[in-house]
């Protein structure tokens, strides 16, 4: 940090692991909002590494930026009870498909017959085949 106690972009950039244009892209859309210098030159305080730090949990929680710009914009991000409710669903659902899939790898890990042969894998196809006339899952 430079005496003044403030990061320039790539130092701050370079903190986190980060692209420059990360964090040009997080201001443009109004996530971080660093201190401007002679020249126009971005400058980074602490608040700005707490504000990086949070943006990469929230990201790291399946967030993306547009939600996480309406949570960390409010006075308090329990505001966005609905929003945040609603992204717990999708984790859990992803996160029981991740376990099927797992259990499935698993299953043919172990194994003894050939795929073709595997009653628990036809048992996985023919679930996975739409009855005819329903309409199509993405």
């Amino acid at each position: 940090m430079k005496s003044s106690g403030e990061l320039t972009i790539g130092e701050l950039a370079e903190r986190f692991g980060l692209a420059t244009h990360v964090l040009r892209h997080w201001e443009s859309m109004g996530l971080i909002e660093p201190a401007r210098r002679a020249g126009g030159q971005r400058r980074y305080g602490q608040d700005a590494l707490v504000r990086v730090a949070l943006i990469l949990m929230g990201k790291e929680a399946g967030l993306g930026l547009r939600e996480l710009s309406a949570v960390l914009s409010a006075p308090d991000p329990m505001d966005h009870r609905d929003l945040l409710r609603r992204h717990v669903v999708e984790l859990e659902q992803r996160m029981a498909r991740a376990r099927a899939a797992k259990d499935l790898i698993e299953h043919a890990l172990a194994c003894p017959h050939r795929f073709a042969d595997c009653a628990h894998a036809r048992e996985q196809i023919a679930a996975r085949i739409p009855p005819a006339g329903a309409p199509a899952r993405a």
